[in-house]
């Protein structure tokens, strides 16, 4: 548990964040907010393109509408999972999948 701060309170974030942890679902809510980020990251054009997003063992798999993209977004992988991962300020993935 975090400390107590000399008033006896804690910030909303410290007990938000032991409460995921406690009932162990602190990953799911961080990949909940990565899939979240998404659209700021690769904007709404690409967003509206996207058909789907799932996060399985630190890989994110992208379902796309369009080939075209899907194949021009392989170019950026590195680049896109550096900004998912600092949106959400973790290292939640590791590679991605374009399908």
């Amino acid at each position: 548990m975090a400390e107590f701060s000399k008033n006896n309170e804690k910030k909303i974030n410290q007990v938000f964040q032991e409460l995921l942890r406690t009932y162990g679902i602190s990953r799911k809510y961080d990949e909940h907010l990565l899939k979240n980020e998404w659209e700021h990251v690769v904007g709404q054009t690409i967003a509206i393109q996207t058909k789907s997003l799932s996060i399985d063992k630190e890989i994110m798999y992208v379902r796309m509408n369009s080939p075209a993209l899907r194949q021009e977004l392989g170019y950026s992988k590195s680049k896109l999972i550096e900004s998912l991962n600092k949106a959400v300020g973790k290292e939640l993935i590791n590679d991605i999948v374009f399908l």
